[in-house]
């Protein structure tokens, strides 16, 4: 299987009339920026005779995103290429010129060397014998997909898939800068390509063989007056929304993971009791495995409110969350409260759920299941409830108020007893929570999920606190990590192919 090569002219990077101070066209940085960690072999090219202002800008700007940039003459095509591609002469390679200029010669001496060529923006009506060797697309936006194509088409086996992926372009990069979405081939034969939502679906689609989705980044609001029971209520972007409608009506795509198997991750009761069903999980063990205790509850000023949380188990701190787990702006606002008085006007948005709150002297354990293989990772967490306390009680902010996602308290060295960490992190059962990473597997039927296990200081319980789809598993080691993340997605498509889903 050989490499791929992309040659971008000048033409379709630089905006139109920008005088002496050259710029980007628009929509070309997101491209440039996903081109930059698709492991493609790409480069920028020029006319010898453009401003020296632009052939400045150019060359600076291919090497911010770790590209070359050249002279492309029309009368010397193999030298431009030879300066730009020493091995250029491998078999298999797969060669592409994109410009928006036409240039008869030019792309005579390209193909002479065996390059396809694609025309941006022109459409098909400059005729000619043009039309049967150039691949036309409207916008830059339909280039990977265009691109994608043609590796299946020209260097690859039918054995390749491409994996399509819907997601917010915050996490695309994250993803993207570790090397999981490379638009080359990986080992076990995956090619990944962005879902464009502004490009009609459909067409994008024919050339797709798995979507992978991140659905809640896509989610507008969710009316928790209607009910929970997801998707009713949610309001989803127009591009997710037609996507979903495509699925419904096209049910062989093998999508990763189905969305009637995400939407219980939306709601903390939900989740809380799916992992009750965790009870019997340790029974032959020396630590027992649970979930935390709980309540659900739609009032704080409930008159009833101190008999229910005896009922539940729950004695103070809990911690307040609410109800809805992600998708909207308030999701990970959350409180730490201390006494019964601290419901008073407490600004978490109901309904919430209260969970009990578990000393775990400040570490916590977190799970990543990659198909069938599960790994973890240790970090600092929230420091025991009586640290929380005295520092509530020394700003004067009872309850304790904070977003999970940004300013959760983490505990200092001097705040844990000596060697409690230590002695917490040789307590964890790795083989006990596998069986329960392939339990909730099984029950959840997803492929890719976290979740976030504490260690209770004293009782030596193992308490599932989180459950969340498609996490960044950051914190696993890219060698050990992508490889899993690929063959996850590849079995999952084998598994539905065999199960006559694709």
């Amino acid at each position: 299987m050989g490499g791929v090569r992309v040659l971008l002219d000048e033409s379709i990077l630089l905006a139109e009339d920008e005088g002496t101070n050259p710029s980007l066209r628009s929509g070309s940085e997101a491209l440039l920026r996903r081109l930059r960690f698709s492991k493609l072999c790409v480069a920028f090219c020029h006319q010898e005779d453009i401003p020296a202002s632009k052939a400045d800008f150019l060359t600076k700007t291919a090497a911010l995103y770790s590209f070359n940039c050249i002279s492309l003459l029309t009368s010397h095509v193999d030298n431009s290429l030879n300066e730009l591609f020493q091995d250029r002469s491998r078999t298999g390679d797969l060669c592409v010129y994109v410009t928006s200029k036409i240039d008869e010669i030019l792309f005579s001496e390209l193909q002479n060397h065996n390059w396809r060529i694609i025309l941006v923006g022109l459409g098909k009506c400059n005729g000619g014998a043009t039309d049967k060797e150039v691949l036309f697309i409207d916008t830059l936006d339909g280039l990977l997909i265009t691109i994608c194509r043609l590796i299946k088409k020209e260097i690859c086996d039918k054995s390749v898939l491409a994996v399509g992926y819907v997601m917010k372009p915050s996490r695309e990069e994250d993803f993207a800068k570790r090397g999981a979405f490379p638009s080359c081939p990986t080992e076990n034969g995956l090619i990944f390509v962005p879902l464009i939502f502004e490009l009609p679906l459909a067409s994008q689609l024919q050339g797709v063989d798995v979507i992978l989705h991140k659905v809640t980044d896509e989610i507008i609001s969710i009316d928790t007056n209607s009910s929970f029971n997801f998707p009713k209520g949610i309001s989803f972007t127009t591009g997710m929304s037609e996507l979903q409608r495509f699925l419904q009506e096209n049910s062989d795509f093998c999508i990763v993971d189905p969305f009637s198997s995400i939407y219980p991750l939306l709601d903390r009761l939900q989740i809380q009791q799916i992992l009750l069903g965790l009870q019997d999980f340790g029974a032959q063990c020396s630590c027992r495995l649970r979930a935390p205790h709980f309540l659900k509850v739609d009032n704080f000023n409930d008159p009833n409110l101190g008999k229910q949380l005896l009922e539940a188990k729950l004695n103070f701190p809990v911690i307040v969350k609410p109800q809805v787990a992600c998708g909207v702006a308030d999701a990970h606002n959350m409180a730490l409260v201390f006494k019964y008085e601290d419901f008073a006007n407490l600004g978490v948005p109901l309904p919430a759920i209260l969970q009990e709150y578990v000393d775990h002297c400040s570490t916590i354990f977190k799970f990543y299941v990659l198909g069938d293989k599960v790994f973890h990772a240790v970090k600092k967490s929230m420091p025991n409830a009586c640290v929380l306390l005295s520092l509530s009680e020394k700003t004067g902010s009872a309850p304790l108020l904070f977003n999970s996602l940004k300013t959760l308290p983490v505990a200092r060295e001097e705040q844990l007893p000596i060697g409690s960490s230590k002695a917490i992190k040789e307590s964890l059962d790795v083989g006990l929570i596998e069986k329960a990473a392939n339990w909730l597997r099984e029950r959840l039927g997803l492929t890719i999920f976290g979740f976030d296990v504490v260690i209770q200081e004293g009782s030596g319980d193992h308490v599932i606190v989180d459950l969340n789809y498609l996490p960044s598993f950051k914190e696993v080691p890219d060698s050990d990590a992508l490889p899993a993340f690929w063959d996850a997605i590849r079995k999952k498509y084998e598994l539905a192919k065999l199960s006559g889903q694709h």
